[in-house]
């Protein structure tokens, strides 16, 4: 396991450097100079020389992205002479629009977009897993029937269509929820939790929809599986053939479903968190590719590449835990 575990970590490791070799080409090749928009327009052309040395853009790409992987391990110092600045580890480099350390400012909006995620997904789950199973166990029935027609009706509305709807219905019409404003968690629970309900809800009904259908059909095919008939012959009370055999050998490809949603959304919600106004990791993101300001955009990438390969692994090593025939 311990082996496992090393091979998939270096795995990581060579996945990252990957997305951000494409990052910077991408960047490389557009049209834009960030250094001649933070120099302004009546800029001279040693200032303009002067700004693009301090950001390292006169090196060569291959040089920039050594630096800047180095830099991930070491840290690194941008710049020359008094205007030197040294940027500690985790250097993910500087803001071209505002001069603050990308990392500091991944970090100031992680929360609130962790806390969007989280708590969209325990919803999701709940109510994807409920219905999905339900609809499965009544096979072919009329609530059967009515669980999956409101599961594709669900999954056919934008997340911006339902965001709009529940603002108008909850906040506008009936006003019983305040209009989200992020409160950290460990300020005041109930209010963190009361300003972020529609985001998660808003989020769950698309994702709540999904994982209804997906489960619905592994639950339908475990259910017809030789050791399911075993165990009812036996005598197992239903409730132990459906939650201790069904249900965990049906939860594997919900896992890696729910493995890379939640590393995706962990990393911003991009649509949601601008409806709602929330200052998380995808506005951050959003801001930054309007205005072209890479280090900002490669740390966000590297950031949800991150999540969703960590997620990954995690959900290789609860296979085992929750269908013990991948232990063999």
């Amino acid at each position: 396991m311990i082996l496992y575990i090393g091979r998939r970590l270096l795995g990581v490791i060579g996945v990252l450097v990957a997305i951000a070799a494409v990052t910077f080409i991408i960047f490389y090749v557009l049209p834009s100079d960030p250094a001649a928009a933070a120099c302004g327009k009546s800029c001279s052309a040693e200032r303009l020389t002067a700004i693009r040395a301090h950001m390292g853009l006169d090196q060569p790409l291959w040089r920039q992205f050594a630096d800047f992987v180095t830099g991930i391990f070491t840290g690194r110092t941008l710049g020359s002479g008094r205007y030197a600045l040294h940027c500690g580890f985790p250097c993910l480099g500087y803001s071209y629009e505002n001069s603050e350390a990308v990392w500091d400012l991944l970090m100031d909006r992680l929360p609130v977009s962790a806390s969007l995620a989280v708590g969209a997904a325990v919803l999701w789950l709940l109510l994807g897993l409920g219905a999905g199973v339900t609809a499965a166990l009544r096979k072919d029935t009329l609530t059967d029937r009515v669980l999956m027609v409101g599961a594709v009706a669900a999954a056919s509305l934008p997340v911006y269509f339902t965001s709009m709807m529940l603002i108008y219905a909850l906040i506008r019409t009936a006003g019983p929820l305040p209009y989200p404003q992020y409160v950290s968690l460990g300020d005041d629970p109930v209010h963190w939790a009361s300003n972020l309900l529609l985001p998660w809800l808003a989020l769950a009904v698309l994702y709540a929809a999904m994982y209804a259908r997906q489960s619905r059909g592994s639950m339908i095919e475990t259910m017809a599986e030789p050791y399911i008939r075993t165990a009812r012959a036996k005598g197992l009370p239903r409730r132990t053939v459906v939650v201790k055999h069904g249900l965990r050998a049906g939860m594997t490809p919900i896992l890696t479903l729910f493995g890379m949603d939640l590393g995706g959304l962990l990393a911003g919600a991009v649509i949601t968190e601008s409806i709602f106004g929330l200052p998380g990791i995808g506005r951050l993101f959003y801001g930054a590719l309007s205005t072209g300001d890479q280090p900002v955009v490669l740390g966000v990438t590297l950031l949800a590449a991150a999540f969703i390969v960590v997620a990954n692994l995690a959900v290789d090593l609860l296979y085992a835990v929750v269908d013990p025939r991948v232990r063999y």
